[in-house]
């Protein structure tokens, strides 16, 4: 068990990679932290897994003081941070109101931004151990190029890894790692929403067919599962990972590395 004796907090933590992750982290023997709007989360409700819920809005500035303020009450200190949380809005710019701009940053940055300055002090409290803390945001790999019809969401993840790497140069050395992991399609409720949605997954197609193609446009020919980011966010979130900082991980079945051009 690499996580033994760590405390970790996960926002998103009731939802699908994030219900993931504390499931990982539990089976690593960490004590964890599942932080999100409600118990159920976008799974609904779920059987007792021996996480700990706290009731998390991530764009509220009190809710992130008070989240990590518990956890300090708890713990005495916060040695892992997974910034999970996420929405996606499927639109081109033209077609995004101000309010739906402002809420994708809210949730995607600022709730990064907001949950990691109160979490600092808690790391610092753990990286004094002699082992280093780790903080995992969510970027993904439409940070790097872009569907079509996600202009918001590309734009927030973008922001999310220059945020990463700012963070790691900061804080590294106070024994602070920061690294984000760069997810592609993940079998997740966001996924199935984008299949059925209004968006650049919908098209008129049926939901088999257009969940195929999206299998076959990868070199794998398939997406990816909530356990294999949970394998990856829990290597980085361990100390066998003590010289992983300021990266940008991408998970996505080979699908960024090839040129798309060439399947026509």
């Amino acid at each position: 068990m690499i996580l033994k004796g760590k405390t970790a907090l996960v926002t998103g933590g009731r939802g699908g990679i994030g219900r993931a992750i504390c499931a990982r982290f539990l089976r690593e023997g960490a004590t964890v932290y599942a932080a999100d709007l409600n118990e159920a989360g976008s799974l609904g409700a779920h059987d007792e897994d021996g996480t700990r819920f706290v009731r998390l809005d991530v764009t509220s500035e009190a809710a992130a003081r008070s989240a990590m303020a518990q956890v300090g009450a708890d713990e005495g200190k916060l040695d892992i941070l997974v910034n999970a949380a996420g929405i996606e809005i499927e639109k081109t710019i033209e077609d995004t109101t101000l309010e739906e701009w402002n809420l994708s940053f809210a949730v995607n940055v600022t709730g990064t931004f907001l949950t990691s300055k109160y979490a600092l002090p808690l790391m610092r409290a753990a990286a004094k151990s002699g082992n280093s803390a780790s903080i995992i945001n969510f970027g993904s790999y439409d940070g790097f190029i872009a569907d079509p019809g996600l202009a918001a969401y590309c734009a927030t993840k973008g922001a999310v890894h220059a945020l990463t790497r700012a963070m790691a140069c900061d804080h590294g050395p106070e024994g602070i790692r920061v690294n984000a992991i760069c997810p592609g399609y993940i079998d997740t409720p966001m996924l199935q929403s984008f299949f059925t949605g209004d968006g650049s997954g919908a098209g008129g197609k049926p939901i088999g067919e257009l969940q195929q193609a999206v299998r076959d446009v990868h070199p794998m020919r398939t997406y990816g599962t909530p356990d294999d980011i949970a394998n990856l966010v829990n290597w980085l979130a361990s100390d066998e990972a003590r010289y992983a900082s300021g990266q940008l991980w991408v998970l996505d079945g080979g699908l960024s590395a090839q040129v798309q051009q060439m399947r026509l």
